[in-house]
């Protein structure tokens, strides 16, 4: 099969393009691989920029790996995340993002590494490459939790700076919008999970971990298990959703996950759930490029705009820190609408 890779940027993130005539086996295998996407944009599948897909595509780069020492201190580093019971996501994420770091300086000793490294590499390596301030962040995090597990280190851990944060607001539906997007699918099952998401402002991945013992028909709650940061928490439903829960489990008597896919006993596919909501959007001819993480944002933005509690929408959502949930009264029309502009006095 003839296929050839490239280094893009994409959505201000590096990745791995892979062009190729189209070819339905090498596709399937692509869609294998963890992180794979397909941009309608660019019209080609890309994959994480890790030093394994680098390897795997044959990208050359001029040192791919850290010295043995900086290996062996990686590994160690794994298990000792492991160790603290962190995701294996977050073991990915930080362990290549420590990788990229560790080959920058290849050729010096991980306990000689100090400050004004991090500085140079931020400078160097992330700026010049025109990397995201959210990958600077990781890489951060990365390489404070690294340190602090390195004896006789020159880092000071504490005085790691941070790159200043980037002000994004959270992308927002209206309530007609959300209703058509709900409406689109006369499948119940497809219908059933983008209107769970929305009615409890579940992430992606929770949603497709709920077991059907999860519902609480007596209590009119959803109990939602290890959440992102470990966290469990509690969710209300509507009777709505609660009869359509019934329905839903009639017909399809899911077995170990409440939403399965084609093989009895294993979890919907996540790519699988982000095509319904696209084929959603084309239905309804919504232009949006909506995320179902929108629906998320949606459901925290419509309770605040209806009278919610900021408190209780931060205990619903299962966000630590109340300066996250806070974001959503900037997207809030509800005070705004009541402002007059002046250009109706002219």
């Amino acid at each position: 099969m003839h296929w050839k890779a490239a280094i893009i940027s994409h959505r201000k993130e590096k990745r791995i393009a892979v062009y190729f005539e189209k070819n339905a086996e090498l596709i399937n295998r692509i869609k294998e691989l963890e992180g794979a996407r397909w941009s309608q944009t660019l019209g080609v599948w890309h994959l994480p920029d890790t030093f394994e897909n680098r390897i795997r595509f044959k990208i050359v780069t001029t040192v791919t790996l850290p010295s043995q020492e900086g290996m062996e201190q990686i590994e160690k580093f794994k298990q000792w995340m492991r160790s603290k019971r962190y995701s294996e996501s977050t073991i990915t994420t930080y362990s290549e993002a420590l990788k990229s770091f560790l080959v920058f300086y290849r050729e010096k000793p991980i306990t000689a590494i100090t400050n004004e490294d991090v500085i140079v590499y931020n400078n160097e390596y992330i700026l010049e490459n025109k990397l995201s301030a959210s990958y600077q962040n990781q890489l951060v995090n990365a390489i404070k939790l690294f340190f602090q597990t390195i004896r006789d280190t020159k880092m000071l851990v504490d005085k790691i700076h941070r790159p200043k944060r980037e002000k994004v607001l959270p992308n927002v539906l209206s309530k007609e919008e959300v209703k058509l997007i709900l409406n689109a699918h006369s499948n119940i099952k497809h219908k059933m999970m983008l209107s769970l998401i929305y009615s409890c402002g579940l992430r992606c991945g929770e949603l497709l971990a709920l077991r059907p013992v999860h519902i609480d028909s007596k209590r009119n709650i959803v109990v939602i298990k290890n959440a992102k940061g470990k966290k469990d928490r509690i969710a209300p439903l509507s009777p709505k959703i609660l009869a359509m829960l019934r329905e839903y489990y009639k017909m399809y008597q899911p077995s170990t996950y409440l939403f399965e896919g084609q093989i009895k006993g294993q979890p919907y596919d996540a790519r699988s759930l982000q095509l319904i909501l696209k084929q959603a959007l084309q239905k309804t001819g919504i232009v949006k490029p909506a995320t179902l993480h929108w629906l998320r944002h949606s459901y925290a933005t419509h309770l605040l705009e209806s009278g919610t509690d900021l408190r209780y929408i931060q205990e619903l959502l299962g966000h630590n820190s109340s300066k996250t949930t806070e974001i959503y009264t900037h997207v809030s029309t509800k005070s705004l609408q009541q402002i007059k502009s002046p250009f109706d006095d002219l």
